[in-house]
């Protein structure tokens, strides 16, 4: 069988890409910046009152996105257990003009062991030519007529995607890999995706977050005789104070491969 990144036997659409990416996201912002839920009343003693991502009802971060075959792009979320309490989420450029109202009834849902149910509200919008450096808000409206900012330093920057990868993209009735390698950006963070093609490809395997371009894959993930995908999600930072969860990510292109049947 001849493999061509562009079959459609295993290529998934730009919905199911930005899905993937978005539960990446979230799965990461669970597992880091919103593991410990929002602090009703953070203390002074709190490492998050300083932080100016976390307010009394959740938590706002912004990414600048690079995905293949689109352009720069931004990816505003807000995350919080308090959602029947919001009526407005409005998100602003620094000189105050608003960039986009996020639309309450389009959300993720995931809930953290231990924690409350949280719906992640989430859009995407292009990258426009006037964006610039600097403190991005979020300005949170509640039923009871208060509001809330949340606020994050947002760097118009540009994170390389994922390339080298190992197995590439169309390799053949190769011997079942041990490892998957790849080439990325100094000091980069990754998350590595893959599926089974044969299975409506269904995704098998999330790694953990990864500081080295190197994936040593489990026993067995991997059988003889398959048809698999992958891809990988990079980002700038692990949480950071100024930045948030990340600040820059990329989508690498996806690489498809088969194994041989001995």
């Amino acid at each position: 069988m001849h493999l061509n990144s562009n079959s459609d036997i295993y290529r998934p659409t730009y919905k199911t890409l930005y899905s993937l990416v978005s539960a990446a996201l979230l799965a990461l912002s669970s597992s880091s910046t919103t593991a410990n839920n929002e602090a009703v009343n953070p203390s002074a003693n709190s490492p998050r009152s300083n932080d100016t991502h976390y307010t009394e009802v959740g938590f706002f971060d912004i990414h600048v996105c690079n995905w293949p075959d689109r352009e720069l792009f931004f990816m505003p979320l807000f995350s919080t257990s308090h959602y029947r309490e919001i009526t407005d989420i409005t998100v602003q450029y620094p000189d105050g003009t608003t960039m986009t109202s996020l639309d309450l009834k389009r959300y993720k849902t995931f809930k953290p062991k231990g924690k409350p149910k949280k719906h992640v509200f989430i859009t995407q919008l292009d990258v426009p030519a006037s964006a610039v450096d600097g403190w991005y808000s979020a300005t949170v409206s509640l039923a009871d007529g208060t509001q809330v900012t949340a606020k994050d330093y947002v760097i118009i920057s540009e994170l390389s995607r994922a390339s080298n990868m190992n197995p590439p993209d169309g390799a053949e009735e190769i011997a079942v890999p041990s490892k998957l390698t790849w080439s990325g950006e100094e000091n980069s963070f990754y998350q590595v995706f893959i599926r089974d093609v044969w299975d409506d490809s269904k995704l098998i395997y999330k790694s953990r977050l990864l500081s080295e371009p190197e994936l040593i894959l489990p026993d067995g993930l991997l059988q003889p005789d398959g048809l698999y995908s992958w891809q990988i999600h990079s980002r700038d930072v692990k949480e950071d104070i100024l930045l948030g969860d990340f600040n820059k990510g990329s989508m690498s292109r996806i690489a498809t491969f088969s194994t041989s049947d001995d």
